[in-house]
């Protein structure tokens, strides 16, 4: 068994235990499950069934984040990008125009590109000509589309004629909102493990009373994953000859570039695996686990994949080998189970971790 661990996942019986990776592969898993309520609520806002995304979610998330642990043998974990999924939804679908069928496949071909650009070493090409400035302003930029999206999803900010943006109106809707982003904040600002999870979990109860969360007739915890047939290799490859659709791939590859690799960069130096020339081993490996995840969860009917910060728990708890990111795909596999729970959350109680 351990070295089966040893060679397929990098654990090193000497220097590591097994139940720390385990534990941190947990961690982890509980600070990101945020993203099987958010993702499948923000994507849901093109038409496509919530349901269907949940499961889309959970496999992509599982296929990506397991084939990190084999290929890299990192403890990082892998799912839907926070920032791509609202790029998604709200910039391809409601402003250009595209269909959730079209940005399936604008998400397909960016897959596909990824991955030849990973095999080529581009990736590390392009990050090396653009200035340190321009990637944290990116970040910058991206963090606040999020946050907006959060606000709006809670009714907090709505469209005005007038100024573009305005407040909304003093409804429940509005004031679970206002209670998520001060939970989820009072729980980060304590470093309690898993806060946004727990933000939402606590926000979706406090949402009963206020007739915000809506138990549907016949709810039960546990089910049969949902039918993903709705979304699953739904593509639509017409119109999308023209220079428009070659800018969003473009804006995609570079969002996602810089997205991965200073995730990357950030979690190796907190493994404490850089070595002294700067070069973080398996980091290869590691992004083409990503290309091939972004590809499969386009398949799947999900926005691009990433990998997540939110790994850094796991590894506070000191997971250092691909166990730690195969404990976390299984957990991914487990909630296909409980979909009902996830998908009962309503997109106010989210607002907090956007």
């Amino acid at each position: 068994m351990m070295t089966f661990l040893e060679k397929a996942l990098g654990f090193d019986p000497k220097s590591m235990k097994l139940r720390t990776e385990i534990i941190a592969g947990a961690t982890t898993f509980l600070t990101m499950s945020y993203i099987l309520a958010v993702n499948p609520g923000i994507l849901a806002d093109t038409g496509m069934d919530k349901g269907a995304l949940f499961t889309g979610t959970a496999l992509a998330s599982a296929i990506a984040t397991l084939l990190l642990a084999f290929m890299a043998k990192l403890p990082f974990a892998q799912a839907p990008s926070m920032g791509l999924n609202a790029f998604f939804a709200y910039t391809l679908c409601v402003s250009l125009k595209f269909t959730w069928q079209q940005s399936l496949a604008i998400m397909l071909i960016e897959g596909i590109l990824f991955i030849a650009i990973t095999f080529f070493n581009v990736r590390e090409m392009i990050l090396n000509a653009i200035p340190t400035n321009l990637r944290y302003a990116i970040s910058a930029g991206i963090g606040m589309f999020i946050a907006f999206i959060g606000l709006k999803n809670a009714n907090i900010i709505v469209n005005n004629d007038a100024t573009l943006v305005g407040l909304g109106a003093f409804t429940p809707t509005c004031i679970l909102g206002i209670i998520a982003i001060l939970l989820s904040g009072a729980l980060m600002a304590r470093n309690v493990k898993g806060s946004l999870f727990w933000g939402i979990i606590i926000t979706t109860i406090i949402g009963i009373p206020m007739g915000v969360t809506v138990f549907p007739n016949g709810w039960l915890p546990v089910s049969a994953p949902q039918d993903i047939t709705p979304i699953f290799c739904k593509f639509d490859f017409s119109g999308l000859l023209n220079l428009k659709t070659v800018l969003v791939i473009f804006s995609l590859l570079l969002i996602n570039i810089f997205d991965t690799i200073g995730t990357l960069m950030g979690l190796a130096d907190k493994t404490g695996i850089v070595e002294p020339n700067g070069n973080i081993p398996h980091v290869k490996e590691a992004m083409m686990s990503d290309a091939i995840g972004t590809t499969c969860g386009a398949m799947l009917g999900s926005s691009t994949l990433t990998t997540y910060v939110e790994s850094a728990s796991g590894i506070a708890e000191g997971g250092r080998s691909g166990v730690t990111a195969f404990t976390v795909g299984l957990f991914f596999i487990i909630s296909l189970f409980l979909s009902p729970i996830f998908l009962l959350i309503p997109s106010a109680a989210t607002s907090g971790a956007l």
